[in-house]
């Protein structure tokens, strides 16, 4: 007579609530010589990269784990640490673009061994490498089994007699049964395990499916050229007339096969003059009803230029009635989003019934990750580190003043940016006047792209800036590798020294 199983396996990704059973799965196999996960640490993965945290549950409560980032492994090589691949458990570490997925621990309730759970853990991981078109999978694997022999073999020879099956490891065996290949030693790469003595073997797992990205068909660029307008005021006879312009820009930085194209605040402003008479929160909420026209336009430019464009900010209404400036990001193979302004300065709320945003995001493109943050937003630190570490690493920030002193808050403020997040920031603005527009008659701007401040960039870090008050644009190429080395290797890291121990950043919008 058969008795029918109370088993009910589901493999699925880890979720922020698993953190109770992840724990005590940790403390469980690890008893002894390592502290459970923090919740802080698990939290920061699922954020960071939701894909490859992947658990087996038994009737809803986890009983298997695996946790992966995916690295840059040209940035750590064939020796290195546990502490350099998750910097110090931050995970900080983790890059979108990099090119294997690293496995930072697998780990089985020791109620459920023997029921093959880490082989179905680590054949969803091979799935991930291969639909996410990764080289293949790194392990810093653990070898406990050398405990025994540590008085009387050194850990490579306790490595080659593995290879050669005249020693059965629990751990590196079973990972060399799963298609892995030994690399090298990893020397010092845990000190807490004091079974493996504090090595480590490197592991690989070759991707046969693996396609190398080109320039030309998918992937993204390691070089990003970006072209900034520094645009004229001047009272337009009609839209077409507008749009007319915003096309020669468009042309014009096209034509140096340009990635992207940056427009300044409110750059539709002039056609306010149109509503004389008005008074300025009638007149903007009149101008927005070009908004959607400009939207449309400037998705077909994108795709028929064959280049990105950031709209600059435009007035729009929302589904209920408020009045938002948002910027538009329309990408050349014709999809589009959007970014609001989050933070309205006293006068922009006074004299036009501006409301902020509630959204912050960062963009895909065949250029990498990209965010903006429209003028005022960029004095606000804690907005781009948000979206930093989200994997961002050029801010594009659209912005009008109409004094130095203005224009000065902005661009200090992006410079700051720029060195503090590691990226790249560029910044767009008006100049000129539009005489009888109340509350916009003149205009203040010196376009500008700003690096980090490290060896590799400008001595003054500063990529290209406009001369001040003339119609013009910037075109500049940006190395984006250039940031990856330095935010793993540069003077300082900024974005690795952060002491997230003490303090860190919580947006609280879903």
């Amino acid at each position: 007579m058969t008795t029918e199983t109370t088993y009910k396996l589901n493999l699925r990704h880890l979720r922020t609530e698993d953190y109770d059973a992840v724990r005590e799965i940790s403390a469980k196999v690890y008893k002894g010589f390592s502290e459970p996960y923090t919740k802080k640490e698990i939290d920061s993965l699922i954020s960071r990269f939701s894909e490859g945290q992947i658990c087996i549950e038994d009737n809803g409560k986890p009983v298997a784990v695996a946790l992966a980032i995916i690295i840059d492994f040209s940035l750590f090589g064939n020796h290195h640490t546990y502490d350099q691949i998750t910097a110090k458990g931050t995970f900080k570490s983790h890059d979108p673009e990099g090119d294997y997925l690293y496995g930072i621990e697998v780990f089985v309730d020791p109620d459920y061994r023997g029921m093959r759970l880490g082989r179905r853990l680590y054949d969803a991981r091979k799935d991930l490498a291969v639909n996410l078109n990764l080289k293949g999978i790194l392990l810093g694997g653990r070898i406990p089994g050398y405990r025994e022999h540590a008085g009387t073999i050194s850990a490579q020879e306790y490595i080659l007699k593995v290879q050669n099956r005249e020693i059965v490891d629990n751990v590196l065996t079973f990972q060399m049964s799963n298609d892995f290949h030994v690399l090298n030693l990893l020397d010092n790469y845990w000190l807490e395990d004091r079974n493996s003595k504090g090595n480590a073997v490197l592991l690989e797992w070759l991707n046969i499916y693996y396609e190398k990205k080109t320039r030309l068909i998918g992937g993204t660029k390691s070089i990003a050229r970006l072209g900034v307008v520094q645009w004229q005021m001047r009272r337009f006879i009609s839209f077409d007339d507008f749009m007319q312009q915003v096309e020669f820009f468009v042309d014009t930085v096209s034509d140096y096969q340009s990635d992207i194209v940056l427009f300044p605040e409110l750059f539709n402003a002039p056609l306010i003059h149109t509503y004389e008479g008005q008074n300025p929160s009638d007149a903007m909420r009149m101008l927005a009803e070009h908004t959607e026209n400009i939207r449309i336009a400037m998705v077909e430019m994108a795709l028929s230029y064959n280049i990105n464009i950031v709209t600059g900010s435009v007035p729009a209404i929302t589904e209920d009635g408020r009045l938002t400036n948002v910027a538009y990001l329309c990408r050349r193979d014709g999809t589009w989003d959007s970014q609001e302004k989050l933070h309205i300065t006293p006068d922009e709320e006074t004299h036009w019934g501006f409301s902020g945003g509630d959204k912050l995001k960062v963009f895909d493109t065949d250029v990498g990750k990209v965010g903006v943050l429209i003028c005022y937003d960029v004095e606000f630190p804690e907005l781009a580190r948000l979206q930093t570490q989200k994997g961002m690493k050029i801010l594009l920030v659209p912005f009008w003043t109409d004094t130095r002193n203005g224009y000065l808050r902005v661009r200090r403020c992006a410079q700051a940016r720029a060195i503090e997040n590691e990226c790249f920031v560029a910044i767009s603005g008006s100049v000129g006047n539009i005489p009888k527009v109340e509350t916009m008659g003149i205009q203040y701007s010196q376009a500008a792209i700003f690096t980090p401040s490290d060896f590799s960039f400008p001595h003054d870090a500063i990529a290209a800036e406009a001369t001040p008050g003339v119609e013009t644009t910037l075109i500049t190429d940006l190395d984006l590798d250039l940031i990856k080395e330095l935010r793993a290797k540069g003077s300082v890291r900024n974005m690795e020294s952060r002491r997230t121990d003490l303090y860190d950043l919580l947006w609280l919008q879903p």
